[in-house]
């Protein structure tokens, strides 16, 4: 029910032409333990996609089992008989520093070993030394839940919205954005998991006075809050989110939680047995898997009892665990709970009076010493449990995509979401005299707390080319640099003095930088401009009612001089797809020529592009080069495991078939249709076949290929196909004759209606649907038709079971369909209409009246003597004829088996 209410509720249908095939959306929810996915596309219900289990969560897990690529569960829980081979929470890696704390911090709770690569970030390496960057996992995983989209939609999806941490840097969305396109996909947006849940919460409910509302999500790898107000525009229906704060703290988790309760297991497998398990991989991925299972049990029961069979050294391992030994293990994390909420509210200015509620989701707020500690800071009553904890996040993200797109029409929901971090831009100044010591220029530029999807134009007074640090002005975690972006300005001199050639005054640089809706920082433009005055009348009169120039510089400067870039801030209207912050731009302007000066306003003669490139100095994704090559590896990899797929099929299939070979040859009963169908030197070939291939499978099966697999069934085939056809036309041939019969019935009695009309028809000297020649012509086909069946079906009579068919069904069909063609063509044929006679005189008119009504009404009557006739014989060759009316059957040669 509740699928069925969000799907009347958001009400998708399709806005463009119904014969054009669509795109769908997918909508993923990738967290460090687990996805959660939903597909957007017109006809499908809108609900979370199943995997291949039914289930509707994936576990967050890639691995091999040797040569096997396994995925969610089944990779997951293979880390116990291969802990190098099995990758999870991967999502903590994402643009992590190999030096960083979070790294080590991995290496804690996993045991999948990690190097470092060429852009000095994590990757993962199995145990027979094939290297895997954290991207290349990631996008396996979001290719696998691209072939569960697409099995369900039908067709190709290419649109994917993927959720992320509101408190992910421009490093770690780089790195998302680049996985999504290894995985073949590509990214309509990135939205934060906050608001994503905030969207879902808004679908079915109306806000007639705002509202402020707290989203509490505590997730595998972090717990974040985010402060969002809701309101609804009573004329538009509309409905507006708009986000005012977040909060989070990436140490605290569910991941934390289970790595805490391991401690406790290991601890007392140490003191129990005195044997150090934390050397064992195998041991540790055992009890990272119990560990889990243990909180899930103390979250609702207050002890629980572990128990691993053969956990290390041959030991069997059994233990106790109660609710109050893991919140006393938990005893520093308590504060920390909370302060995410804390945070966000201060940083949205609200005070906790005039908060509504605090939404919990995320898997973790299961967990009764998290609910205690939310409990006590806001009190029992604002405690709401009213979205899905699991799926709201994926869910909300699917409805934003769809909304996103023109295909799909949703509940006019608007969101307006912020910028989780300081971003500060910073270049050298230029010296005041030649030797002076050179100074940074520093200015904060999209303060934490900034709307998304909007630009902000920095003014320079240059004169000479320069460069633009964008930074953070805190590290965003622990390890991770502060150095965002680095941009360079060239030609700078150059337009100025293109500028002051043109009457340009007041010249200056302008860059525009944008923050994209998906949360990415670039500069989007730059250009040298100036004033250009207008020396026309028109121009005169503007200039001394204060409108004289195109395009001044009413921004107020700043107190550091002309060195500081004066600031504008604009709303970007359109939406900014996410790209890669590393990519380069540069554009190009040249001076007008004279001709053309004339027909340029003013405006665009005083300003002129210039050229700048951007790189990352620091955290760089992945170069195109590198993208292509992962996704060739990746590309390689499937089509490996599909050739292995069709060959494991093909062998199956071969071995199924010699089994049911065997059955047919060895069932003692005579009298079976495959022995009563088959010679016995046809039975014999068949079975020293099957000996050698039975033979031949047992010793090279496993290493033989495809097509030899291929090869050997269709020679087994070759020699059972005589058999199979036979008993094929045996149970076809009595059905095939009663067709050809149905229509030589039809036929003579569409003859005998259409003479006996035709007769009359002359004699009245009325025009007629036929003529004798046609008629003639269709007796003539039926008599050839007659024959044929006679000659050849009381030949058939003599064939043995074991004898192929002197006539075959097919054959039979085919004529058959001549003869109907034939007499379809004349049964459907028009009654044609009556011939006028002309009168010569008014005295005559009144006799000629007469006879062409007494005429006219016999041909009334014909057609419905035609009607009759034509209702009798069946459009095609459904309709059985009545035995009565059937010629003598033959024998049925089907009774003989």
């Amino acid at each position: 029910m509740r699928t069925l209410n969000l799907w009347h509720l958001l009400s998708l249908f399709l806005l463009g032409f119904p014969s054009v095939s669509l795109a769908a959306v997918l909508a993923i929810d990738y967290g460090s333990d687990w996805i959660k996915a939903s597909l957007m596309k017109p006809g499908v219900p809108f609900d979370v996609l199943l995997n291949k289990d039914s289930k509707r969560k994936i576990q967050s897990s890639v691995g091999w089992k040797r040569d096997d690529r396994l995925f969610g569960g089944d990779a997951f829980n293979m880390a116990s008989r291969f802990p190098s081979d099995s990758f999870s929470s991967l999502k903590i890696l994402q643009a992590a520093p190999y030096d960083s704390e979070i790294v080590s911090y991995y290496t804690s709770v996993s045991t999948a070993q990690v190097v470092e690569t060429v852009r000095h970030t994590a990757a993962l390496k199995q145990s027979d030394g094939t290297e895997w960057s954290v991207e290349e996992l990631i996008a396996m995983q979001l290719a696998y839940v691209k072939s569960l989209a697409e099995s369900l939609a039908g067709e190709k999806v290419y649109d994917v919205i993927l959720t992320v941490p509101a408190y992910y840097s421009q490093f770690e969305r780089d790195a998302v954005a680049d996985a999504i396109e290894i995985a073949g996909l590509r990214t309509l947006a990135l939205i934060n998991d906050g608001s994503a849940v905030a969207v879902n919460y808004a679908m079915t409910r109306t806000f007639p006075t705002p509202e402020y509302h707290i989203i509490y999500d505590a997730g595998a790898s972090s717990i974040r809050a985010t402060l969002i107000s809701f309101s609804t525009d009573s004329k538009t229906s509309s409905t507006q989110i708009t986000v005012h704060g977040v909060g989070y703290d990436r140490g605290v988790g569910g991941t934390e939680l289970d790595r805490r309760v391991r401690e406790i297991l290991v601890d007392q497998f140490v003191a129990k047995h005195g044997k150090d398990i934390r050397k064992d991989k195998r041991g540790m991925a055992k009890l990272w898997k119990e560990a889990g299972r243990v909180k899930s049990i103390l979250s609702a029961n207050t002890e629980a009892t572990s128990h691993v069979e053969s956990l290390a050294f041959d030991i069997d391992f059994r233990s106790k665990v109660t609710r109050a030994q893991l919140e006393t293990s938990c005893e520093d994390l308590k504060s920390r709970y909370v302060q995410p909420i804390i945070d966000a509210m201060a940083n949205g200015k609200i005070s906790s009076d005039k908060l509504v509620s605090v939404i919990l989701t995320g898997g973790s707020t299961r967990t009764p010493m998290i609910q205690a500690a939310v409990k006590a800071l806001v009190g029992d009553d604002k405690i709401a449990l009213n979205v899905n904890a699991d799926e709201a996040a994926v869910l909300g993200a699917a409805l934003y995509g769809a909304s996103l797109s023109r295909q799909f029409k949703t509940k006019d929901i608007k969101l307006t979401d912020i910028l989780a971090h300081d971003v500060q831009a910073s270049y050298l100044a230029a010296p005041a005299a030649e030797g002076s010591k050179t100074r940074t220029i520093t200015t904060l530029i999209f303060p934490a707390g900034s709307k998304v999807n909007s630009k902000k134009t920095l003014t320079f007074k240059r004169k000479e080319d320069f460069s633009i640090h964008f930074d953070y002005k805190n590290p965003v975690a622990p390890g991770f640099p502060t150095q965002l972006l680095e941009v360079e300005f060239f030609g700078v001199a150059e337009a100025l003095g293109n500028l002051t050639e043109r009457g340009a005054t007041n010249n200056v640089v302008k860059a525009t930088v944008q923050l994209s809706e998906s949360g990415f920082i670039s500069v989007t433009e730059a250009v040298a401009t100036g004033d250009i005055k207008d020396e026309s009348l028109t121009g005169k009169l503007k200039g001394l009612f204060g409108g004289g120039s195109t395009e001044s510089l009413d921004e107020e400067t700043a107190s550091a001089g002309s060195e500081t870039p004066i600031e504008s801030d604009t709303s970007s209207s359109s939406s900014s797809s996410p790209s890669s912050s590393a990519s380069s731009s540069s554009s190009t302007s040249s001076a007008p020529s004279k001709s053309a000066e004339a027909k340029i306003s003013l405006k665009e003669l005083g300003t002129i592009t210039l050229n700048f490139t951007s790189h990352l100095p620091t955290i760089t994704p992945m170069t195109v080069e590198e993208k292509k090559k992962a996704r060739s590896r990746l590309r390689a990899l499937d089509l490996e495991e599909a050739a292995k797929v069709r060959k494991d099929e093909a062998r199956n299939n071969l071995e199924s078939y010699l089994y049911r070979l065997r059955d047919l040859l060895d069932d003692e009963n005579k009298d079976t249709p495959f022995k009563k169908c088959s010679r016995p030197s046809e039975r014999q070939a068949l079975a020293e076949t099957l000996e050698e291939t039975f033979s031949w499978l047992h010793d090279q099966g496993d290493d033989a290929d495809t097509s030899i697999l291929l090869d050997k069934r269709i020679a087994l085939e070759t020699l059972e196909r005589p058999i199979q056809h036979r008993y094929q036309e045996i149970e076809a041939f009595p059905q095939a004759l009663n067709n050809s019969q149905m229509w030589n019935w039809s036929t003579r009695l569409f003859l005998t209606e259409a003479r006996q009309n035709l007769t009359r028809e002359m004699e009245a000297d009325l025009p007629s649907k036929w003529t004798k020649e046609e008629l003639d012509g269709l007796e003539k086909a039926l008599k050839e038709h007659e024959t044929w069946l006679n000659i050849w079906v009381e030949k058939q009579k003599s064939v043995k079971s074991y004898e192929d068919p002197v006539i075959e069904t097919t054959e039979m069909k085919a004529r058959a369909k001549v003869l109907e063609t034939h007499l379809q063509k004349l049964a459907k044929r028009k009654v044609p209409k009556p011939r006028k006679i002309s009168t010569t005189s008014s005295s005559s008119s009144t006799s000629a009246s007469s006879t062409i009504t007494s005429e006219t009404a016999v041909p009334t009557d014909r057609a419905k003597e035609q009607e009759e006739v034509e209702q009798q014989i069946p459009v095609d060759g459904s309709e059985q004829v009545p035995l009565q009316q059937q010629t003598s059957h033959p024998e049925d040669i089907r009774d003989e088996l």
